[in-house]
C-alpha cells in the first residue's frame, strides 16, 4: 500500500471516528478539524491537499481558507456535517458482500457503527463500494421514492452519497 493511501486511511479515522478528539473538542460539532493539528501529527499541507483532491470518493473537504478539514460522511461520532434533506432519486443502490446478504434481507440495512446507511446513485458505484468487502458483491436496489413517500428522511452529501438512518426490508430488492 502506498504511503499516500495509508495516510488517507489514517485521515479517515482521524476525521470520522476519533472519539477522543471529538470529546476534547479537537473536532467541532460540524466535523471540522484544524489542519495545523494534523500537520503537527505528521501530515503536510501538500499531502492533505493531495488526499482531498485525489480521493476517488471525494470523502474530504476543506473550509474556504483551508485551515479546517472534515469528512463529508461516514462518521461514527455525532457530528452535523450540515446535510440538507432532499427528495431522493426513484431508486438508490447499496453494494456489499455476499456473506451479509441474508442478514440484510431479513433485518434491513442498518447504519451499524455509522450515523447513516450509505446509498449510491448508480449500480456501478454500488459495485465498487461492495468490492471493498470482497469480490463476491451483491447489489440491492432501494425503492427510495416509496421510502420518501412513507416519511423516511434522505440527505445527499456533497460527493453524492445518499444517506438515511435505516432501510426496511420491504424497500430492498436484490439485483440479479
Amino acid at each position: 500500500m502506498k504511503s499516500t493511501e495509508r495516510k488517507s486511511k489514517s485521515l479517515a479515522f482521524l476525521l470520522r471516528h476519533d472519539k477522543e478528539a471529538f470529546e476534547s473538542e479537537k473536532i467541532d460539532e460540524f466535523g471540522w478539524r484544524c489542519v495545523q493539528e494534523l500537520v503537527e501529527m505528521g501530515y503536510t499541507r501538500t499531502l492533505l491537499e493531495e488526499i482531498v483532491d485525489t480521493n476517488n470518493k471525494k470523502r474530504y473537504e476543506f473550509n474556504d481558507d483551508h485551515t479546517m478539514i472534515r469528512a463529508r460522511q461516514g462518521h461514527s461520532i455525532q457530528v452535523d456535517v450540515e446535510l440538507e434533506r432532499l427528495t431522493p432519486l426513484k431508486y438508490l443502490y447499496h453494494g456489499t458482500s455476499e456473506d451479509v446478504k441474508d442478514a440484510i434481507l431479513s433485518e434491513g440495512l442498518k447504519s451499524m457503527k455509522r450515523l447513516y446507511v450509505h446509498l449510491s446513485e448508480d449500480v456501478e458505484t454500488a459495485i465498487n463500494v461492495g468490492k471493498r468487502h470482497g469480490q463476491d458483491v451483491v447489489v440491492f436496489q432501494i425503492d427510495a421514492e416509496q421510502m420518501d413517500k412513507d416519511g423516511y428522511e434522505f440527505f445527499c452529501s456533497r460527493n453524492h452519497v445518499w444517506l438515511t438512518k435505516f432501510v426496511d426490508t420491504k424497500y430492498i430488492h436484490e439485483m440479479k
